[in-house]
């Protein structure tokens, strides 16, 4: 196994054991757990993922909005990330911010549709 693979593994393991915390509503330890994956593997989307949503529900959506473009700067073609951060920012009255992380989104949604489209098709 590789050291890539090993800090995946133990990045998965981490963030299984924080899904479980979370939903026992002990978002202090989920959250540590989290910042575990994310130490094995630093670019784990799901970990960040959880991170935030575990800081959403402890009602700190600025750390939540901060964890979310953190990965956005990791992996800027992540739909899902910016439909959090939208959300994120629509909690936070931020309209202007959360209508264009929502753009955004939708913009990487529709070139997903394309590729697909384009991978299917006969022609290619």
């Amino acid at each position: 196994m590789s050291e890539n693979d090993n800090a995946r593994r133990i990045a998965e393991d981490r963030c299984d054991d924080a899904v479980e915390a979370f939903a026992d509503g002990d978002y202090d330890q989920a959250i540590d757990l989290y910042n575990q994956a994310l130490e094995a593997d630093p670019a784990y989307g799901d970990a960040f993922t959880g991170l935030a949503m575990c800081h959403q529900a402890k009602g700190d959506v600025d750390a939540a909005i901060e964890v979310t473009k953190r990965y956005v700067e990791k992996a800027p073609d992540d739909i899902l990330a910016f439909t959090n951060l939208s959300m994120f920012y629509q909690k936070k009255g931020m309209i202007k911010e959360a209508e264009a992380a929502g753009a955004q989104a939708r913009l990487l949604d529709w070139k997903r549709q394309l590729r697909e489209a384009k991978e299917k098709s006969p022609n290619q």
